[in-house]
């Protein structure tokens, strides 16, 4: 399995912009090895970082767009289905039984849910609003959504194991088709080897090791 370091810092140390433009930032490694195994179109790049400290998992994604996409004639989740956006999906274990999915926007519309396997979503489930902060910024080129978890809920769904957490790190990007219909590029961190995309597969995740502060 794919792994990702998270570097551990001094609490409070991090202060969530929606710019990740906290010099602390500098200590995490930014993953970039991204790819998207349906489709022969080059995509833009996509920097993720994640840090973390006694109480709570940060993450990051810097993705380069400079032709967003967001469907703004609602705020439910088929609008949140039909935009541009990044993912973190947590698991257990690789049965998937459940398993924890975030799916943001650049103007941070989550789409939160609980999950089983062949794709059996709970919409109705949420990550508690009090463990969970959202921020994100939208340049000419640029979005960033940034954000943290409390490591208290990731325990209490039993995510972390081991220093360990099992995660997926995903982008779907619409693209403006001839037909003039927006058609998505999924664009994923593990390439979960299948003939069509689909990241609710336990091979589509790879491993996050929380490191010790030094």
């Amino acid at each position: 399995m794919k792994k990702y370091k998270v570097q551990r810092v001094e609490n409070n140390a991090v202060k969530i912009s929606g710019k990740s433009d906290s010099i602390i930032w500098n200590k995490a490694e930014a993953l970039t090895d991204f790819s998207s195994p349906w489709s022969s179109q080059e995509h833009a790049k996509i920097s993720f970082k994640a840090l973390y400290d006694d109480e709570k998992f940060y993450f990051s994604f810097s993705v380069h767009d400079s032709e967003v996409h967001m469907d703004t004639s609602g705020d439910g989740i088929e609008n949140i289905g039909n935009s541009d956006r990044v993912e973190l999906f947590f698991r257990k274990n690789k049965d998937l039984n459940p398993y924890y999915c975030l799916e943001i926007d650049p103007s941070v519309r989550i789409m939160d849910f609980i999950a089983k396997p062949n794709k059996d979503f709970d919409f109705l489930w949420n990550w508690p609003k009090e463990d969970i902060i959202v921020k994100s910024d939208i340049q000419d080129h640029l979005f960033v959504v940034e954000g943290s978890i409390s490591l208290k809920s990731m325990k209490s769904f039993g995510l972390i194991q081991d220093n360990k957490i099992e995660a997926g790190i995903f982008r779907a990007k619409y693209n403006l088709e001839q037909n003039k219909e927006y058609h998505p590029t999924w664009i994923t961190w593990v390439n979960p080897q299948t003939e069509e995309p689909n990241f609710h597969i336990s091979s589509s995740f790879g491993i996050l090791e929380l490191a010790q502060l030094q």
